[in-house]
């Protein structure tokens, strides 16, 4: 029951708002847009105009004032909320948002959310990655506006959903900023990132029941700008799996990828010790050469802000590492 639990808590993380518990859902970044009549100075100073019109995924969600009442039910949204400096307007955050360490963290569900529950704390704004349990109807019966962010696909559609908390809390120059900076973050990051004759081969572990990930999720697209060449791409049933596949041991040692991404080192208590006890990764050059990488399972799956640390880890992981050497 833990590993089942574990393995929910990771998929979720990763934006599931799908009935299979594996496939994320999220559509390209211009159908997430702030349609606000916005206008302002420069920088941080610009700020929304209200009544403010958002739309994401076709459907708009209109903020009638500047909300002062915030009810975060997703991670990721709750990091965004903060790096926008939304932070002071945010009431309550459901009881897995651990970062930044003020968030107020209440014993709200994300992934059972409960409307009487959520109106407790009075919100004029309730921001979601799902729509579980009608909840959006709920809110909207008592007359609460939602946001519903679902997991990004791709680094632009994080890129818009931060623009769009930007423009629904009254902070478009900031939102702006921060986007500006990660774009930043990332090209230096990936212009540290050596020329390799071939390029390197990962394994991404998002369980310890071998879930992993495929190249068409922001996941994959992160390795992507680091270099490397995802192993799960050509696994049996990889394209039908949502970008989720769940992979065999069998299949990920014959692969004998360079790199094994631990991101169930919190959910699951893995590391490169456990994973030299498999039967049979003992044998595999990722094991041998010591380039089993633990990363933090959060900066892993979330899609906000933070995915510039993620993409720093897996540079400076892969900094000394070539094909040649670790083959």
């Amino acid at each position: 029951m833990a590993v089942l639990a574990a393995l929910a808590l990771v998929l979720a993380a990763c934006g599931d708002d799908d009935d299979s518990g594996v496939a994320a859902s999220g559509d390209p970044a211009d159908s997430t847009e702030p349609t606000d009549d916005a206008e302002g100075t420069e920088g941080g100073a610009e700020e929304s105009s209200f009544p403010v019109t958002v739309t994401v995924d076709g459907t708009d969600s209109t903020i009638e004032a500047e909300p002062q009442a915030i009810v975060s039910l997703s991670p990721t949204a709750t990091e965004m909320l903060f790096a926008v400096g939304a932070g002071e307007q945010v009431v309550a955050v459901d009881d897995f948002s651990n970062f930044p360490e003020d968030a107020p963290v209440t014993d709200l569900s994300g992934f059972d959310p409960n409307v009487e529950a959520i109106i407790g704390y009075d919100p004029d704004l309730v921001i979601l990655s799902g729509d579980r349990n009608d909840v959006v109807a709920g809110l909207a019966a008592v007359d609460v506006p939602t946001i519903v962010l679902p997991s990004a696909m791709t680094i632009e559609d994080t890129y818009a959903q931060i623009e769009v908390v930007g423009a629904a809390t009254g902070h478009v120059g900031d939102a702006a900023e921060v986007v500006a900076d990660m774009q930043s973050d990332i090209h230096e990051l990936v212009a540290q990132v050596p020329e390799r004759d071939e390029p390197l081969t990962y394994y991404h572990e998002l369980d310890d029941t071998l879930y992993s990930v495929t190249s068409d999720t922001f996941i994959g697209e992160i390795y992507d700008l680091a270099g490397l060449e995802n192993v799960a791409d050509a696994a049996d049933g990889a394209a039908d799996a949502g970008g989720y596949p769940q992979l065999s041991a069998e299949f990920l040692i014959d692969a004998d990828p360079d790199l094994i991404f631990l991101a169930d080192t919190k959910c699951c208590g893995q590391d490169a010790s456990t994973v030299a006890e498999r039967p049979g990764w003992g044998e595999m050059q990722a094991v041998q050469q010591g380039n089993v990488v633990e990363l933090d399972d959060d900066i892993a799956s979330r899609w906000g802000p933070r995915i510039v640390d993620f993409l720093e880890a897996i540079v400076e992981a892969t900094a000394d590492v070539d094909a040649g050497v670790a083959g």
